[in-house]
C-alpha cells in the first residue's frame, strides 16, 4: 500500500499559476508522497506529449510513481457521431496513460441533469458499451481502466456497481473515492466497504455535512436529497475516516491511496495536513 496525493489537491495554486505540475510532483515528494496521480487540471497533457515525458521522469527521478490518470469524460451524447467520437477522444487518453508510464486510468461516464434510476437504466447499455471499447483498448498496455463514484449519476455503491457488471471486464473497476458517496446521501462507512471489492484505486476525501433544514450559506453545496456539503482537511470533516481506513486496510487491498483536498483552506495547507492526518490514522487503525 502507498500513500500519495492527486494533482487535483493543488488546484487553485495550479489554476493561479503560483505552481506547475512539475512542482506540485516536487512539493509532494518534500510531503513524503510515494505517488503522484495526475489529474490534467490546470495544466493540459492532450497533444503535449514533451510533459507526459516530463511527469514521468520526474516522479522516476524522485522515487515515486505515477499511480492513475484521471479524465473527464461523457459518454450521454445528443448524437451517435458525438458518442463516437467521443470514445475517440478517451481512447487517445489511453495513449497519454500509457506514455506517463501508469498502470490505472480513471474516466467519467457520464453528466446529465436527469440523475433518476429510470434514466440510468436506459442509459446502461449505451454507457457499458463505451467503456467496454476504452477498456479493451486499454489491455495492451495494461491499464486498469475505472470509473469513479462521483458526478451524482453514476454515484451510489450500487450504480457503480451495476456498471461494472455489465461492462464486465477484467480491467474494469473502480476508482473509489471515500468521501463522495456523501454527495448521494449513502453513508461513506457502508458504501465503501460494499465496493472495496472492485477498488483499482482509493480517493481519501473529507466533507462537512450539514442538514437540508439549516443551510449554512456560502461555501457549500447541495446533495442529491438537499444537504449541505464542503470540503474538509482530511480527518476534521463528518466521515469516520477512522473506521473508513480500518475496513480498507482489513480488506487487504494493497493498492495506491490517494489523498484529495476540495476545502476552503489554502490548498497547500489543507493538502499538508490532510496528508499528516492519512499517516497518523492509518498507522492507528
Amino acid at each position: 500500500m502507498k500513500l500519495g496525493v492527486s494533482t487535483y489537491s493543488l488546484y487553485n495554486a495550479l489554476k493561479a499559476g503560483e505552481m506547475d505540475v512539475l512542482g506540485v510532483i516536487d512539493w509532494i515528494a518534500e510531503l513524503g508522497g510515494e505517488h503522484v496521480e495526475i489529474v490534467p487540471l490546470g495544466f493540459e497533457l492532450t497533444g503535449n506529449p514533451e510533459l507526459a515525458d516530463a511527469i514521468r521522469e520526474k516522479t522516476h527521478a524522485l522515487g515515486m510513481e505515477v499511480s492513475n490518470y484521471a479524465i473527464g469524460a461523457n459518454f450521454v451524447t445528443e448524437t451517435e457521431d458525438a458518442y463516437q467520437q467521443e470514445i475517440k477522444r478517451v481512447l487517445g487518453e489511453v495513449d497519454i496513460a500509457a506514455r506517463l508510464g501508469v498502470t490505472k486510468m480513471r474516466h467519467d461516464v457520464a453528466r446529465t441533469t436527469d440523475t433518476s434510476i429510470g434514466h440510468f437504466n436506459r442509459l446502461l447499455n449505451r454507457m457499458a458499451d463505451a467503456c467496454r471499447t476504452v477498456a479493451d483498448y486499454a489491455a495492451q498496455y495494461d491499464i486498469v481502466t475505472s470509473v469513479e463514484n462521483h458526478g451524482y449519476f453514476v454515484q451510489a455503491s450500487d450504480r457503480v456497481q451495476t456498471l461494472l457488471h455489465a461492462v464486465d471486464r477484467p480491467n474494469f473497476r473502480t476508482t473509489l473515492d471515500a468521501g463522495n458517496f456523501m454527495c448521494v446521501d449513502e453513508d461513506p462507512v457502508a458504501a465503501v466497504q460494499r465496493n472495496l471489492p472492485y477498488a483499482s484505486m482509493v480517493h481519501v476525501k473529507d466533507f462537512y455535512r450539514r442538514p437540508s433544514y439549516l443551510d449554512p450559506g456560502p461555501g457549500w453545496f447541495k446533495t442529491s436529497h438537499g444537504n449541505f456539503l464542503r470540503g474538509a482537511i482530511v480527518g476534521h470533516g463528518d466521515i469516520d475516516m477512522r473506521e473508513v481506513l480500518r475496513l480498507i486496510k482489513a480488506s487487504g487491498y494493497d493498492g495506491f491511496i490517494s489523498l484529495e483536498f476540495e476545502g476552503l483552506e489554502d490548498c497547500r495547507a489543507g493538502t499538508r495536513l490532510g496528508f499528516e492526518n492519512l499517516k497518523r490514522l492509518w498507522n492507528e487503525v
